[in-house]
């Protein structure tokens, strides 16, 4: 007798739910994260940790892991933004971390992404400020972006969010690639070269502290441009997703003053194609106490990741909520 005859009834049926469940929702869940040298990697390795439980793993009751049931969620370092959004679109990743501002011109299709709207793209929530970094050699500065005509500039990677807002940024301060030397790096590249003396400047959205910088600052030193109330106006009137914010001062070595910079949410991203189930679960272990401790000590950005400002900026964006995500917040009593 074969072994599936062997099988009852009920076994069956349960194996043939858990095949229809398989299809629809993945075991392995891809988050897109960022380069190694940024702040998305080490968030989105915490956030992978916190919803995993993989099978076989101790009960969440046992000191195990408090995660989605038999889910394996695994953190890849990527290009950072754009790159999440589209992967998350053509099903080459389940989700994605990225910026509020390219995420809302990637779903409606446009700007940069005129006639190709990213339209499956879902919010599970709102996670912190990433606040723009525009960082000089030790003892530099400028008054204006305008300075960084005819310059050696880091620009931030091809497929980041950071590279589209800057090109918008400078543009409205006459700085192209036609009168610039731009650099497209990541952001560990951009650290070495500005210590090599091979850019003079270089930009790069993130959530402090953030490690490239940590060690640059440690070693070779650096400044940081601090922005004029009226240039963060412009910024904000070109850009509305930046907002004015403040890196205070010592959070690198040497750069004792507070800087006023530019600051986008950091989202983070599912596709409309993954069951209303399988994103619920996800956002309950989001914010469940056992992630909650992986937050609060891991990357310093972990302790802004809360359930209290997951919802901040949302509805303005025009971007949805999954379902599973909604379904949750409505009975957390955080979503009308």
């Amino acid at each position: 007798m074969g072994l599936f005859t062997k099988l009852t009834g009920a076994a069956v049926a349960t194996m043939m739910t858990a095949g229809l469940a398989a299809a629809q929702d993945p075991t392995f869940f891809r988050i897109g994260t960022g380069s190694a040298g940024g702040t998305y990697f080490p968030i989105g390795g915490t956030i992978a940790n916190g919803i995993s439980s993989p099978p076989g793993s101790r009960p969440c009751d046992e000191g195990g892991q408090c995660g989605v049931p038999g889910l394996i969620a695994i953190a890849q370092s990527t290009t950072a933004s754009v790159f999440n959004n589209t992967a998350v679109q053509n099903g080459e990743l389940e989700a994605g971390l990225a910026a509020a501002d390219v995420t809302r011109s990637m779903f409606l299709g446009e700007g940069k992404f005129d006639g190709k709207p990213h339209e499956k793209l879902r919010i599970v929530a709102n996670l912190y400020p990433e606040d723009l970094h525009l960082v000089m050699p030790k003892g530099s500065s400028i008054s204006n972006l305008s300075d960084l005509e005819g310059k050696r500039v880091g620009i931030a990677q091809a497929g980041s969010g950071t590279q589209v807002a800057v090109e918008m940024m400078l543009a409205e301060w006459g700085v192209t690639r036609d009168n610039m030397d731009e650099a497209e790096l990541n952001n560990s590249q951009s650290a070495e070269r500005l210590a090599d003396g091979q850019l003079d400047a270089y930009f790069y959205a993130a959530g402090w502290p953030v490690s490239a910088m940590v060690q640059l600052s440690t070693t070779k030193g650096m400044e940081l441009h601090s922005f004029s109330d009226e240039d963060l106006a412009k910024i904000n009137e070109i850009i509305p997703a930046y907002i004015p914010s403040q890196i205070p001062a010592g959070v690198y070595e040497g750069v004792d003053y507070e800087v006023k910079t530019p600051a986008v949410s950091a989202l983070l991203v599912v596709s409309s194609d993954l069951s209303e189930e399988l994103v619920y679960g996800i956002t309950a272990a989001l914010w469940n106490d056992n992630t909650r401790k992986l937050l609060d000590n891991g990357h310093a950005k972990g302790k802004q990741i809360t359930p209290d400002t997951a919802l901040d900026g949302i509805a303005a964006l025009g971007v949805p909520l999954h379902a599973g995500a909604e379904k949750f917040y409505k009975e957390a009593g955080l979503l009308e």
